[in-house]
């Protein structure tokens, strides 16, 4: 696993970078050639710069964007320290448990900074990329953006709350619907369901998420912040519990012999041979 000890990115290694420009904190994904694919380092840089963003005056809203054709594709599984290992399953299981407790404090830093964020989304935003999406407090979608959660096609859980966020905009059913089933959404259809809250063309989605940023620094900094904050304790009642237990359920599925038949189905582009072990 990373090392969670570091509080440096040297350089060539930055999996976002931080630009603030008119009040606007500009967060950027910045592993086109990947397709901006997730991974536990990405997760420590998240956190760093979130902390950055959390105490700048300057910053009144956040820019979520990414480079290239696709907003994250999801889980990097080349990436170093992708996998956590143990001397038994249950040791395995128990690592993996406090690295996805590790992992949801970073995002929770995020989803709960002051300043409100606007994601800009297009092409694949899948697995994990739906899930950071999801932390984000308004998205904006390109036309061709794709979303879905396809983890129970690997053989493991959704780690990161994004069903439980699916939840809260579209509902329990929807939820259930797209976790489930691992199907996809057109960016249509998650207007339809509350979750994105504008429709552009490719071409107009920077234009038209930096103006909804815009729109939102230009408004009186201690409403913005307050108006956030109340309306996340009423909306995430009950989330702090749930993603306790989501790390419980994803642990377990990361350790079990069905994610190992998952992810080699995947590579080898066969049906994968679950057996619930």
């Amino acid at each position: 696993m990373i090392d969670t000890l570091r509080t440096d990115v040297p350089e060539g290694e930055e999996r976002l970078r931080l630009e603030v420009e008119d009040g606007i904190g500009v967060l950027t994904l910045c592993r086109p050639a990947g397709l901006n694919a997730w991974s536990w380092e990405s997760t420590r840089q998240l956190g760093l710069l979130a902390d950055r963003i959390r105490f700048d005056r300057s910053v009144r809203v956040v820019l979520l964007r990414a480079q290239g054709r696709a907003f994250c594709a999801g889980i990097d599984v080349t990436a170093p320290g992708g996998a956590i290992e143990g001397r038994t399953d249950a040791e395995r299981a128990r690592n993996y448990y406090e690295g996805i407790r590790w992992a949801h404090e970073r995002f929770a830093v995020f989803a709960g900074l002051p300043q409100p964020v606007v994601a800009a989304v297009q092409g694949h935003c899948l697995g994990f990329g739906f899930e950071l999406a999801l932390m984000a407090d308004l998205r904006i979608a390109a036309d061709d953006a794709v979303f879905a959660l396809p983890e129970a096609r690997l053989g493991v859980a959704v780690d990161a709350g994004g069903d439980l966020r699916i939840a809260r905009e579209a509902g329990a059913g929807w939820a259930k619907f797209l976790a489930l089933t691992g199907r996809s959404l057109d960016a249509a259809t998650a207007e339809r369901l509350h979750l994105v809250q504008l429709v552009v063309t490719r071409d107009e989605l920077d234009g038209a998420a930096r103006a909804v940023a815009v729109e939102i620094a230009a408004n009186a900094p201690l409403a913005v912040r307050g108006i956030k904050h109340d309306i996340d304790t009423y909306a995430d009642a009950g989330l702090a519990a749930a993603l306790d237990r989501t790390a419980g359920s994803a642990a377990l599925t990361l350790a079990s012999e069905d994610s190992r038949e998952g992810y080699a189905a995947k590579g080898a582009r066969r049906v994968p041979r679950f057996e619930g072990k």
